[in-house]
């Protein structure tokens, strides 16, 4: 097979083959080599942990220069999110949400996640205990599938144009951290594995797990400088991908690190770099490419914004820097 074929290959066979089976099962969850800044979509327990109203936008283009050979079209996969949480403290805690598209070829998923935290002092930290309610869109253009089936008259997408399901969501998790010193979070989405009733497109989720943490090792002679390991694991309970990061970070205003993701067999390894301008932060991360799929490697930017406020919780308070 020439890298040509290959490329459709990729678009469509793997889709058809989903249809054939008489069902399409969700994309895993938005991936981004930034997770760190975007906790609010995974676990929403995160939500109230800092002590400011924080937005972040994110963008990944992997596979630059993928496209259809057919008509050109780029079906390289595509993902935009932006999250935003705040703590209130009213509700004992804090409220959040995140809104994203993610594009894999012709498939296209909009997903939007509205998310509450009860936060309390526990030991020498703060934990967190948050719901989440979700609304997910999956969209498959099947007219253009068609024109790269290896068969067009196939009869799973005879008569059939662009089709779309709405499914409703939940979600739960734990956060808990030490100020300055390291946090640990569990959480699960798309607990109810959500299903269509119809039979045309017969969509369908899968149960998420998230096991995350990280720790900021601060150099005591010279405090400026501080290296933060962290760890994301993702499971469906079919496979698990653990994403493992490094950044070092000068007076938290610039940064740089690297990622690397078990299950990314294509281009696993991305290189960070970051700058914060007063309550801005802006970053960016390189995919390298390692294989021979024809790409220039992935590219993806987050911007950052926090209002900072203060927060007074009677005999204690907490403050989280570190994610603002």
């Amino acid at each position: 097979m020439d890298l040509n074929r290959f490329k459709i290959y990729i678009a469509s066979a793997f889709a058809l083959f989903l249809l054939a089976s008489g069902s399409v099962v969700a994309q895993q969850e938005a991936q981004f080599a930034h997770n760190r800044f975007y906790n609010t979509a995974y676990n929403p327990a995160f939500v109230g942990s800092v002590n400011g109203i924080c937005a972040t936008g994110l963008y990944r283009q992997q596979w630059v220069g993928f496209k259809d050979q057919n008509n050109g079209d780029k079906i390289a996969p595509e993902t935009y999110g932006v999250s935003i949480n705040s703590p209130i403290g009213i509700l004992h805690g804090g409220i959040g949400g995140t809104i994203y598209n993610d594009k894999l070829g012709y498939w296209n998923e909009i997903g939007l996640t509205i998310n509450y935290a009860y936060r309390v002092d526990v030991g020498m930290g703060n934990l967190g205990i948050g719901v989440q309610v979700g609304f997910i869109n999956g969209k498959i253009d099947f007219s253009k599938l068609i024109e790269g089936a290896l068969d067009p008259d196939d009869p799973v997408l005879a008569g059939k144009a662009q089709e779309s399901d709405m499914l409703l969501n939940f979600g739960f998790g734990l956060h808990y951290f030490v100020p300055d010193k390291f946090y640990v979070g569990l959480s699960s989405t798309r607990l109810t594995e959500s299903s269509s009733p119809g039979d045309i497109l017969a969509y369908k989720t899968k149960r998420h797990y998230y096991l995350s943490a990280g720790y900021f090792f601060t150099f005591q002679n010279n405090p400026s400088w501080e290296i933060e390991p962290s760890i994301l694991v993702k499971s469906d309970a079919v496979k698990t991908q653990i994403d493992i990061a490094a950044m070092v970070k000068y007076n938290n205003k610039v940064w740089g690190g690297v990622s690397y993701s078990t299950i990314r067999v294509v281009d696993p390894l991305s290189i960070l770099v970051g700058l914060a301008i007063k309550d801005v932060r802006i970053g960016y991360a390189y995919t390298i490419p390692s294989s021979n799929i024809g790409s220039s490697g992935s590219h993806e930017v987050m911007v950052g914004y926090c209002f900072k406020i203060d927060m007074d919780r009677g005999r204690r308070s907490y403050k989280n820097t570190r994610f603002l």
